[in-house]
């Protein structure tokens, strides 16, 4: 027997997103916590790329799975600009539009991953998302780079790349950990909460 068709709002107001989107703004108060933490928690080490690829991978609605990874990362964003001299804010603006162009295309490559959740395959979008991100932002840096910027950034886009390895370190490491903490801490509760597993195949 087919199962009644559920309404949007229930969609919405179910355990299920309503799990996700306190796991999302979890990860959210995390990143924050990194930027405020002025060097006290590894830098880069951000579950961003995570959380997008997670809210693709299992929220009900695509266009939610998609917007709401976007939405935490503009509330923090918009916390985190009033913290940053003027100068700097305005740079940091010129590459926001690709970095949430990665996070979007991340969470997209998370719709591949709708009913085939599994170790390996996390593992494996995790790595893609975190070198999609390097690859773009970096270049944004190289693109957006004023004058005075410094060698690394207004030299050529393989100086570039070579002097941010250091943080695309940090970028890997952070995506595989919080990767493997939502996905796998979501599995767990979906054992626990019949409706989680409900949700997760939808």
């Amino acid at each position: 027997m087919s199962q009644p068709a559920r309404s949007p709002q229930s969609t919405l107001f179910s355990p299920g997103t309503l799990v996700l989107c306190g796991m999302v703004a979890f990860t959210v108060v995390y990143r924050l916590l990194v930027h405020f933490s002025a060097g006290g928690l590894p830098w880069n080490f951000t579950p961003v790329e995570a959380t997008a690829l997670f809210g693709g991978a299992y929220f009900a609605d695509r266009r939610l799975g998609i917007a709401i990874p976007l939405i935490a990362m503009v509330l923090a964003d918009c916390v985190i600009a009033f913290t940053l001299p003027a100068a700097w804010v305005r740079d940091w603006l010129g590459t926001l539009p690709f970095v949430y162009f990665c996070i979007a295309m991340t969470a997209v490559g998370g719709f591949a991953l709708r009913g085939k959740v599994n170790a390996p395959r996390v593992a494996i979008g995790a790595f893609a998302s975190a070198v999609l991100f390097f690859v773009v932002t970096n270049f944004a840096t190289w693109l957006t780079a004023r004058p005075d910027a410094g060698a690394a950034c207004t030299g050529s886009l393989t100086a570039c790349y070579v002097a941010a390895i250091p943080f695309f370190r940090g970028t890997l490491a952070g995506t595989l950990f919080w990767s493997a903490l939502l996905f796998g801490g979501f599995a767990l509760l979906g054992r626990r909460w019949n409706t989680l597993r409900l949700t997760a195949a939808h």
